[in-house]
Formats: structure tokens, sequence, C-alpha cells
């Protein structure tokens, strides 16, 4: 018999174990020391990725709002983070120990205390630490080749959206969204996938009229939170937190965050902010290319404003793993499971043949459902007892055993991952089933 759950005591350690243990995510490099703040994922942690990435987009794309897609360059020409304010702006307060040399970004310590390392207070002077990856194209390494990897894919954006807008059926107000790379040369990257080197983003910048602009903001944080609640994480552990004036970015006028109670303290999951029409502009400026539209109602040209949301890939692949992490207890046995919403779960369902005798029928099931293109798994190793186990720590939420009866019946044992209750259905039922579990 199963004894309540209990997710609370989730640990980060926890999470890092099960992610290398079950294959979700590996340190990048791990067989040379690995690479800090740089990560692989692994079979189970890269569906996982696509899954969020996939429903993002999909929500992205049903809202009423006009949003379109597009995949900018990751290398990024040294004009635009210029005009973009990124080499002036995008740095980040440093310090150093200077008895033990330990780094550290100087807001995350206390610099009237000793030195978390070492204990000894012997600080450096605070100095700005850029954040931008700086490298060079072509053959000769000087000042006039230097480009960036992108700390961010919102400017792509900004410096194609006359294009987009030229060539596409679009009209202000509009989104352009995208997933992809940025990269960021943290101090100290730390807590796992919260805070990385190379991650991955999902951003959508939404033009409109200024005078709209605080409509469409507060709108997009209402869209934003549904959204969370939709893929079933727990609203109790989000919240909203609006910026103070000093806390603002250089090209923000206003700025939300969406937190997530992390088992580390509230911390960002995404950021909803209004840019005003400060990049537009600036690229304007910079690039002497006219990115202002023309207002066929007022007679006159204007410079789109911008309401942004921002979401890392990665972190919020953390937030999901930490809200469904569940221990409880079996037969005063510790199960650990992953309560993931089934749209999200890297596998749907499990197929597992009661004993390997068994396998050739049950195969064939397996085989259906991956022609139907369901994340399905066969596992025929070990007790079928282990083998839930497996699959309740990877997130399956079904499980169907093809027994001894099987043959005769044509039916199959469902198990449901979150209440342990079994049922008897038909095989031919099976699609449905996991159809059902889908559109919950």
């Amino acid at each position: 018999m199963s004894s309540s759950s209990n997710s609370s005591n989730v640990t980060l350690e926890k999470i890092v174990s099960l992610c290398k243990r079950r294959g979700f995510v590996f340190q990048s490099a791990e067989i040379y020391s690995g690479l800090n703040g740089v990560y692989d994922f692994g079979p189970l942690g890269a569906q996982l990725k696509q899954n969020i990435k996939n429903i993002w987009t999909k929500d992205m794309r049903t809202g009423q709002e006009d949003v379109i897609f597009m995949d900018g360059a990751i290398l990024g020409a040294q004009a635009v983070w210029q005009a973009s304010g990124h080499a002036e702006n995008f740095s980040d307060p440093l310090v150093d120990c200077q008895n033990c040399n330990k780094r550290f970004r100087a807001n995350d310590i206390n610099l009237e205390k000793p030195c978390p390392s070492c204990g000894i207070k012997k600080w450096t002077d605070v100095r700005q630490f850029k954040l931008m990856f700086e490298t060079n194209l072509g053959a000769v390494s000087d000042s006039t080749n230097i480009a960036y990897l992108r700390p961010e894919t919102a400017q792509t954006i900004f410096i194609n959206f006359k294009n987009i807008l030229t060539s596409s059926r679009v009209k202000i107000p509009f989104g352009i969204a995208q997933i992809g790379k940025a990269f960021r040369n943290e101090i100290t990257p730390k807590q796992f996938l919260f805070r990385m080197r190379e991650f991955e983003q999902m951003e959508l910048e939404f033009f409109c009229k200024e005078e709209n602009a605080t409509n469409f903001f507060e709108t997009w944080i209402n869209k934003r939170m549904n959204f969370y609640k939709e893929i079933g994480l727990d609203m109790s552990k989000i919240r909203t937190r609006d910026h103070e004036s000093d806390e603002l970015a250089h090209y923000s006028n206003s700025c939300t965050d969406i937190e997530y109670n992390f088992p580390f303290g509230w911390k960002e999951l995404e950021g909803i902010a209004y840019r005003t029409n400060f990049d537009l502009t600036q690229h304007t400026k910079f690039s002497g290319k006219d990115l202002a539209v023309y207002d066929d109602e007022k007679k006159e040209s204007y410079i789109p404003h911008v309401i942004e949301c921002s979401v890392g890939v990665d972190r919020l692949f953390l937030t999901i793993l930490f809200d469904a992490y569940t221990e409880d207890s079996i037969d005063g046995e510790t199960r650990t499971s992953l309560r993931l919403h089934p749209k999200i779960a890297p596998i749907t369902a499990a197929i597992l043949p009661l004993s390997k005798k068994l396998s050739e029928n049950a195969i064939k099931i397996y085989h259906d459902l991956k022609q139907k293109d369901v994340r399905v798994q066969f596992d025929e190793s070990g007790s079928i007892g282990k083998r839930y186990r497996r699959q309740d720590e990877i997130g399956t939420p079904a499980c169907f055993t093809f027994d001894f009866d099987s043959v005769d019946d044509k039916q199959v044992t469902v198990r449901d991952r979150d209440t342990l209750k079994q049922e008897r259905i038909s095989i031919d039922q099976i699609e449905n089933y996991i159809k059902n579990i889908l559109n919950k």
C-alpha cells in the first residue's frame, strides 16, 4: 500500500542525482573533469526539453494575439551589441578573495564578512566583469573582426523586424517569437541548470503602439501565468514580483518577474518586460536604417513599443523537475516519482511483458504505438515491481502490463503512476486511454 506523497523534501542534490542516473542531464565533458556551467542532455532530458518547447510554441501560436516565429543567428556583429547597450552595460560586479583567489559575484556575498571559501577577509575592489563571450571572425584577429555569441535572442528579432514586417502578412500589434541558444560568461555558474554559461531561451517580442503597451503588458503577464497553470506547476509556488526602479535593465520601463519557490528560495522563472521602443530606436540610430512603421489612421510614422516575455528552457526544465519530484512509501519502501504532466513527460507509456516469454506478443503493441507517434518505452528486464519504479522515476504516466491472461483475453493491466490504481482494459483501447490522459 502507498502512503501520502511528499514533495517538500526535494533537494538540488536529489535532482542532480536523478538526472544523471536516469539519463536526463550530464555534466559536459565529464570524462575530462567537466566544463563548469555547461551541461549535456541525455535521451530523456532531450525529449523533455523538446516537449517543453513544443508546448510553449503551441501556446504562442494559438492565442488571440498574432505571433510568428523566426530563427536567428547565434553569432552577432559587434555593432549590434554596441547599439543595444550590451557592450557597455552587460556586466556583473566581480570581486576576488586575495587569500584563496576564489572569484565571486559581488551581489552574491557580504563584503563585510570573511570569504566563504577560506574564512579570510581580504577582498579586491569591486569591478565590472563583461558577460558576453567575444570571438573573432575570419583569419585575422583584430578589432575589426570582433563578434559576440549572443547573450540573448531578442536582438536578432529586433534587427530583423523590418524584414519580417515587409515579407509577412502581419500588422501592428503582433509578436515575433524565437527559441534558441544564448551564452553568458557567468562569474559563478551555480545551482545546476539554474545559472548556466550556455543555455536556451524562449522569447517573445510583442510590438504595439505606445498607447496600448500598458494593457498588453498586463495581458502577457496573465497569459504567462496561465501557461504555468496549464503545464501542471503547483501555483502555490508561483508568484509575480514587480521590479524596483533600481533593478530595471537599461532598456526597460517596467518589468515583472514570474518567480518560483525553489528549495533555495524564490527566484526568477520568467521575466515580462516593457522595453519601450528603446531597441528599435537604437538600431535605427546606429544602422542608419529606418525601422519605423506607418500609421494609416494618423498618417504618420512611429517606432513600435515592445513587450518581452523571456524564459529559459533549461531553467523551466529544472523547475518542472523540482515541482514534479515526489517521494512516498509503498509497503515500507520509499518510492521516487516524477509527477510530470502527461504532455511533458518524456515517456508517455511503457509496455511491460510480465515474463520474457511474453515479449514477442507485447513488443507488437510497442511497435504499433511507436508508429502512431506515441512516446513509448519497452521494458522486459527485472521484476515487474522494479520496472514500475524505473518508470515512476522518469515520470511515465501509465504502464501497460501484458501477462499470461493477455494472450487469450486480449487485455492488459494499466497502472496509473500517481494513484497506483490498476485496471484491466482491452488492447485495442490502449491508444484511446493514452489520448485521454494527454487531454486531461
